[in-house]
Protein backbone atom coordinates (compact mmCIF):
# COMPACT_ATOMS: atom_id res chain seq x y z
CA UNK A 1 0.00 0.00 0.00
CA UNK A 2 3.14 2.16 0.14
CA UNK A 3 4.14 2.25 -3.22
CA UNK A 4 0.54 2.70 -4.45
CA UNK A 5 -0.66 5.33 -2.44
CA UNK A 6 -4.35 4.42 -2.67
CA UNK A 7 -6.55 2.05 -4.69
CA UNK A 8 -9.58 3.37 -6.15
CA UNK A 9 -12.39 1.82 -4.38
CA UNK A 10 -16.12 2.79 -5.23
CA UNK A 11 -15.94 -1.15 -5.75
CA UNK A 12 -14.55 -2.54 -2.84
CA UNK A 13 -14.57 -5.88 -4.06
CA UNK A 14 -12.19 -4.35 -7.13
CA UNK A 15 -9.81 -2.84 -4.33
CA UNK A 16 -9.64 -5.80 -3.22
CA UNK A 17 -8.47 -7.64 -6.17
CA UNK A 18 -6.12 -4.57 -6.84
CA UNK A 19 -3.89 -5.42 -4.13
CA UNK A 20 -4.23 -9.79 -4.55
CA UNK A 21 -2.74 -9.04 -7.94
CA UNK A 22 0.25 -7.29 -5.84
CA UNK A 23 1.03 -10.01 -3.05
CA UNK A 24 0.94 -13.65 -2.19
CA UNK A 25 -1.52 -15.21 -0.75
CA UNK A 26 -3.73 -12.12 0.60
CA UNK A 27 -7.13 -13.22 1.73
CA UNK A 28 -10.31 -10.76 1.53
CA UNK A 29 -10.52 -11.46 5.17
CA UNK A 30 -7.14 -10.08 6.02
CA UNK A 31 -8.13 -7.09 4.36
CA UNK A 32 -11.76 -6.48 5.75
CA UNK A 33 -10.12 -6.99 8.77
CA UNK A 34 -7.73 -4.07 8.14
CA UNK A 35 -10.13 -1.68 7.46
CA UNK A 36 -12.73 -2.83 10.05
CA UNK A 37 -9.59 -2.52 12.45
CA UNK A 38 -8.60 1.14 11.17
CA UNK A 39 -5.21 0.48 9.49
CA UNK A 40 -7.21 1.10 6.29
CA UNK A 41 -9.88 3.73 5.18
CA UNK A 42 -11.78 4.43 2.09
CA UNK A 43 -12.43 8.25 1.21
CA UNK A 44 -12.83 10.79 -1.66
CA UNK A 45 -9.20 11.48 -1.92
CA UNK A 46 -7.02 11.31 -5.32
CA UNK A 47 -8.91 12.64 -8.09
CA UNK A 48 -11.83 13.39 -6.03
CA UNK A 49 -13.27 9.64 -6.03
CA UNK A 50 -13.04 6.92 -3.45
CA UNK A 51 -9.75 5.38 -2.40
CA UNK A 52 -8.38 2.88 0.14
CA UNK A 53 -5.32 3.97 1.84
CA UNK A 54 -3.29 3.19 4.52
CA UNK A 55 -4.66 5.08 7.88
CA UNK A 56 -1.52 7.14 8.63
CA UNK A 57 -1.74 8.82 4.85
CA UNK A 58 -5.44 9.80 5.07
CA UNK A 59 -4.83 13.32 6.73
CA UNK A 60 -2.03 14.55 4.34
CA UNK A 61 -4.03 12.98 1.42
CA UNK A 62 -7.11 14.47 2.62
CA UNK A 63 -5.32 18.41 2.65
CA UNK A 64 -4.14 17.84 -0.42
CA UNK A 65 -7.08 16.60 -2.25
CA UNK A 66 -9.96 17.52 -0.61
CA UNK A 67 -10.69 21.72 -1.24
CA UNK A 68 -12.31 21.37 -4.85
CA UNK A 69 -14.46 18.21 -4.04
CA UNK A 70 -15.86 20.32 -1.27
CA UNK A 71 -16.38 23.25 -3.66
CA UNK A 72 -18.09 20.67 -6.12
CA UNK A 73 -20.38 19.03 -3.96
CA UNK A 74 -21.96 21.98 -1.94
CA UNK A 75 -23.10 23.02 -5.31
CA UNK A 76 -24.38 19.68 -5.62
CA UNK A 77 -26.07 19.65 -2.55
CA UNK A 78 -27.66 23.49 -3.28
CA UNK A 79 -28.86 21.69 -6.68
CA UNK A 80 -30.75 18.76 -4.72
CA UNK A 81 -32.70 21.39 -2.76
CA UNK A 82 -30.24 21.02 0.32
CA UNK A 83 -30.02 24.58 2.18
CA UNK A 84 -26.34 25.21 3.98
CA UNK A 85 -27.62 25.34 7.41
CA UNK A 86 -28.92 21.65 5.98
CA UNK A 87 -25.62 20.81 5.32
CA UNK A 88 -24.45 21.87 8.68
CA UNK A 89 -26.87 19.60 9.96
CA UNK A 90 -26.12 16.53 8.19
CA UNK A 91 -22.28 17.31 8.94
CA UNK A 92 -23.39 17.14 12.82
CA UNK A 93 -25.61 13.69 12.32
CA UNK A 94 -22.82 12.00 9.73
CA UNK A 95 -19.94 13.14 12.87
CA UNK A 96 -21.99 11.94 15.55
CA UNK A 97 -21.34 8.28 14.67
CA UNK A 98 -23.58 5.85 16.81
CA UNK A 99 -22.04 3.70 19.92
CA UNK A 100 -22.66 0.84 17.85
CA UNK A 101 -20.05 1.46 15.14
CA UNK A 102 -20.90 2.07 11.44
CA UNK A 103 -24.13 2.69 9.62
CA UNK A 104 -25.18 1.66 6.56
CA UNK A 105 -26.34 4.14 4.04
CA UNK A 106 -29.55 2.72 4.73
CA UNK A 107 -29.58 3.85 7.71
CA UNK A 108 -27.53 6.81 8.01
CA UNK A 109 -30.62 8.16 5.28
CA UNK A 110 -33.02 7.81 7.70
CA UNK A 111 -30.84 10.01 10.85
CA UNK A 112 -30.53 12.79 7.92
CA UNK A 113 -34.45 12.32 7.38
CA UNK A 114 -35.32 12.47 10.82
CA UNK A 115 -33.14 15.68 11.34
CA UNK A 116 -34.67 17.77 8.52
CA UNK A 117 -32.09 17.09 5.40
CA UNK A 118 -33.50 16.34 2.47
CA UNK A 119 -32.46 12.94 1.30
CA UNK A 120 -34.33 12.89 -2.28
CA UNK A 121 -31.55 12.10 -5.33
CA UNK A 122 -27.96 12.69 -4.64
CA UNK A 123 -28.51 14.29 -1.86
CA UNK A 124 -27.24 11.95 0.76
CA UNK A 125 -24.22 11.04 -1.31
CA UNK A 126 -23.02 14.64 -1.47
CA UNK A 127 -23.81 14.76 1.97
CA UNK A 128 -21.93 12.20 3.24
CA UNK A 129 -19.17 13.02 1.07
CA UNK A 130 -18.56 16.93 2.35
CA UNK A 131 -18.33 15.02 5.70
CA UNK A 132 -15.56 12.97 4.73
CA UNK A 133 -13.83 15.76 3.18
CA UNK A 134 -14.06 17.40 6.33
CA UNK A 135 -12.38 14.79 7.63
CA UNK A 136 -15.43 13.76 9.95
CA UNK A 137 -15.45 10.38 8.46
CA UNK A 138 -14.48 7.01 6.55
CA UNK A 139 -15.88 4.39 5.02
CA UNK A 140 -15.38 0.88 6.06
CA UNK A 141 -16.71 -3.01 4.39
CA UNK A 142 -19.68 -4.07 5.66
CA UNK A 143 -20.80 -7.97 6.16
CA UNK A 144 -22.31 -8.23 2.58
CA UNK A 145 -20.08 -8.32 -0.38
CA UNK A 146 -18.86 -5.18 -1.77
CA UNK A 147 -20.62 -2.86 0.63
CA UNK A 148 -18.94 -0.26 2.26
CA UNK A 149 -20.41 1.12 5.94
CA UNK A 150 -20.44 5.37 7.09
CA UNK A 151 -17.79 5.16 10.30
CA UNK A 152 -17.75 8.53 11.78
CA UNK A 153 -14.08 9.74 13.00
CA UNK A 154 -12.43 12.51 14.84
CA UNK A 155 -10.55 14.92 11.82
CA UNK A 156 -6.87 13.55 10.93
CA UNK A 157 -4.33 15.76 11.53
CA UNK A 158 -3.34 17.73 8.50
CA UNK A 159 0.59 18.70 7.20
CA UNK A 160 1.85 21.76 8.67
CA UNK A 161 3.93 22.01 5.33
CA UNK A 162 1.60 21.82 2.23
CA UNK A 163 4.73 22.01 -0.31
CA UNK A 164 6.42 19.28 1.81
CA UNK A 165 3.02 17.03 1.70
CA UNK A 166 3.07 17.82 -2.64
CA UNK A 167 6.73 16.67 -2.42
CA UNK A 168 6.20 13.52 -1.03
CA UNK A 169 3.20 12.35 -3.23
CA UNK A 170 5.61 12.78 -5.82
CA UNK A 171 8.11 10.85 -4.28
CA UNK A 172 5.89 8.17 -3.34
CA UNK A 173 3.94 8.31 -7.00
CA UNK A 174 7.71 8.07 -8.63
CA UNK A 175 7.95 4.86 -6.52
CA UNK A 176 5.47 3.22 -7.98
CA UNK A 177 4.79 4.57 -11.18
CA UNK A 178 8.28 6.21 -12.27
CA UNK A 179 9.18 7.17 -14.65
CA UNK A 180 6.45 9.57 -14.97
CA UNK A 181 5.95 13.32 -16.41
CA UNK A 182 4.39 15.74 -14.42
CA UNK A 183 1.47 15.34 -16.19
CA UNK A 184 1.10 11.85 -15.08
CA UNK A 185 1.74 13.15 -11.67
CA UNK A 186 -0.94 15.80 -12.01
CA UNK A 187 -4.05 13.49 -13.63
CA UNK A 188 -3.13 10.54 -10.94
CA UNK A 189 -3.47 13.27 -7.85
CA UNK A 190 -6.33 14.92 -9.22
CA UNK A 191 -3.79 18.44 -8.63
CA UNK A 192 -3.53 21.37 -10.73
CA UNK A 193 -0.32 21.01 -13.22
CA UNK A 194 1.48 23.19 -11.40
CA UNK A 195 1.40 21.33 -7.95
CA UNK A 196 2.78 18.44 -10.32
CA UNK A 197 5.41 20.52 -11.51
CA UNK A 198 6.58 22.01 -8.01
CA UNK A 199 6.18 18.41 -6.57
CA UNK A 200 8.81 16.95 -8.92
CA UNK A 201 11.02 20.45 -8.39
CA UNK A 202 10.91 20.13 -5.05
CA UNK A 203 12.93 16.54 -5.01
CA UNK A 204 16.20 17.77 -5.75
CA UNK A 205 19.12 15.99 -6.19
CA UNK A 206 16.84 12.67 -5.48
CA UNK A 207 14.94 13.21 -9.48
CA UNK A 208 16.93 12.08 -13.01
CA UNK A 209 15.65 13.13 -16.54
CA UNK A 210 14.45 10.28 -18.64
CA UNK A 211 14.13 11.81 -21.65
CA UNK A 212 10.64 12.61 -23.74
CA UNK A 213 9.56 14.70 -20.28
CA UNK A 214 10.17 11.40 -18.32
CA UNK A 215 11.67 11.78 -14.69
CA UNK A 216 12.11 9.14 -12.15
CA UNK A 217 13.59 9.07 -8.87
CA UNK A 218 17.73 8.90 -8.71
CA UNK A 219 17.86 5.80 -6.12
CA UNK A 220 15.59 3.24 -5.38
CA UNK A 221 15.71 0.79 -2.59
CA UNK A 222 17.30 -2.83 -3.88
CA UNK A 223 14.85 -4.51 -1.18
CA UNK A 224 11.19 -3.19 -2.93
CA UNK A 225 12.45 -1.74 -6.58
CA UNK A 226 14.50 -4.46 -8.21
CA UNK A 227 11.87 -6.96 -8.96
CA UNK A 228 12.59 -9.31 -11.77
CA UNK A 229 9.95 -9.29 -14.43
CA UNK A 230 6.68 -8.47 -14.59
CA UNK A 231 4.36 -11.92 -13.69
CA UNK A 232 0.98 -12.12 -16.04
CA UNK A 233 -1.84 -10.47 -13.75
CA UNK A 234 -5.55 -10.63 -13.77
CA UNK A 235 -6.12 -6.69 -13.41
CA UNK A 236 -10.18 -5.47 -11.68
CA UNK A 237 -11.59 -2.78 -13.20
CA UNK A 238 -9.78 0.58 -12.31
CA UNK A 239 -7.03 -1.05 -11.42
CA UNK A 240 -3.88 1.23 -10.19
CA UNK A 241 -2.31 -0.22 -13.30
CA UNK A 242 -4.29 1.66 -15.64
CA UNK A 243 -4.77 4.48 -14.02
CA UNK A 244 -1.36 5.54 -12.71
CA UNK A 245 -0.71 7.71 -16.22
CA UNK A 246 -2.36 10.13 -18.52
CA UNK A 247 -1.43 7.93 -21.84
CA UNK A 248 -1.47 4.44 -21.56
CA UNK A 249 -0.39 3.36 -24.94
CA UNK A 250 3.23 1.93 -23.51
CA UNK A 251 0.57 -0.64 -21.50
CA UNK A 252 -2.36 -0.97 -24.10
CA UNK A 253 -1.34 -2.10 -27.46
CA UNK A 254 -4.06 0.78 -29.83
CA UNK A 255 -5.79 -2.85 -30.86
CA UNK A 256 -7.01 -3.31 -27.36
CA UNK A 257 -7.58 0.60 -26.63
CA UNK A 258 -11.47 0.79 -27.18
CA UNK A 259 -12.15 -2.46 -25.02
CA UNK A 260 -9.77 -1.64 -22.13
CA UNK A 261 -10.78 1.98 -21.73
CA UNK A 262 -14.75 2.15 -24.06
CA UNK A 263 -14.91 5.33 -22.61
CA UNK A 264 -17.51 7.22 -20.26
CA UNK A 265 -14.74 6.98 -17.91
CA UNK A 266 -14.81 3.40 -17.28
CA UNK A 267 -11.58 0.86 -17.15
CA UNK A 268 -12.51 -2.77 -17.46
CA UNK A 269 -10.58 -5.72 -15.84
CA UNK A 270 -7.33 -6.34 -18.13
CA UNK A 271 -5.34 -9.53 -18.36
CA UNK A 272 -1.67 -8.40 -18.69
CA UNK A 273 1.52 -10.27 -19.96
CA UNK A 274 5.52 -8.61 -19.68
CA UNK A 275 3.72 -5.59 -18.13
CA UNK A 276 0.99 -5.36 -21.51
CA UNK A 277 -2.22 -5.64 -21.82
CA UNK A 278 -3.17 -8.42 -23.84
CA UNK A 279 -7.09 -8.51 -23.31
CA UNK A 280 -10.06 -8.56 -20.67
CA UNK A 281 -11.73 -11.14 -18.29
CA UNK A 282 -14.97 -10.94 -16.55
CA UNK A 283 -15.90 -13.43 -13.03
CA UNK A 284 -19.34 -14.30 -12.46
CA UNK A 285 -20.85 -16.71 -10.04
CA UNK A 286 -22.01 -19.97 -10.89
CA UNK A 287 -23.81 -21.82 -8.27
CA UNK A 288 -22.30 -19.90 -5.57
CA UNK A 289 -18.88 -20.60 -7.41
CA UNK A 290 -16.42 -18.18 -8.93
CA UNK A 291 -15.99 -18.51 -12.85
CA UNK A 292 -13.11 -16.69 -14.99
CA UNK A 293 -13.87 -15.89 -18.39
CA UNK A 294 -10.52 -14.59 -20.21
CA UNK A 295 -11.32 -13.13 -23.67
CA UNK A 296 -7.59 -13.22 -24.50
CA UNK A 297 -6.79 -14.35 -28.44
CA UNK A 298 -3.47 -15.56 -27.99
CA UNK A 299 -3.07 -19.25 -26.48
CA UNK A 300 0.11 -18.42 -24.78
CA UNK A 301 -1.12 -15.81 -23.08
CA UNK A 302 -3.86 -17.58 -22.14
CA UNK A 303 -1.57 -20.32 -20.85
CA UNK A 304 0.98 -17.82 -19.18
CA UNK A 305 -2.27 -16.44 -17.35
CA UNK A 306 -3.57 -19.64 -15.86
CA UNK A 307 -2.02 -19.60 -12.53
CA UNK A 308 -3.27 -16.16 -11.64
CA UNK A 309 -6.59 -17.36 -12.84
CA UNK A 310 -6.41 -20.22 -10.24
CA UNK A 311 -5.59 -17.39 -7.62
CA UNK A 312 -8.37 -15.25 -8.45
CA UNK A 313 -10.23 -18.33 -8.09
CA UNK A 314 -8.47 -18.81 -4.78
CA UNK A 315 -9.46 -15.45 -3.23
CA UNK A 316 -12.32 -14.87 -4.68
CA UNK A 317 -13.77 -18.54 -3.49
Amino acid sequence: MSRLVGVQAQDWRSARLALRARSDGLTPDALDSAAAGGSLVVAWLLRGTLHLVRAEDHGWLLALTARAGVVESRRRLAEEGVTEPQVDTALRVIATGPAGGPRSREELTDHLAAAGVPVAGQAVHHCLRVAALHGRAVLVPGAEAGSLLVRAIDPPAAPSDRDAAVVELARRYLRGHGPATAADLAVWSGLPLRDARAGLRGLGASLVECGDGLVDLACRDAAGDDVPGVPPRLLPPFDPFLLGWADRSFAVPEHLRSRVHPGGGMLRATATVDGAAVGTWTMRRRGGRPEVALDVAEPAHIEALQADVADVLRFSG
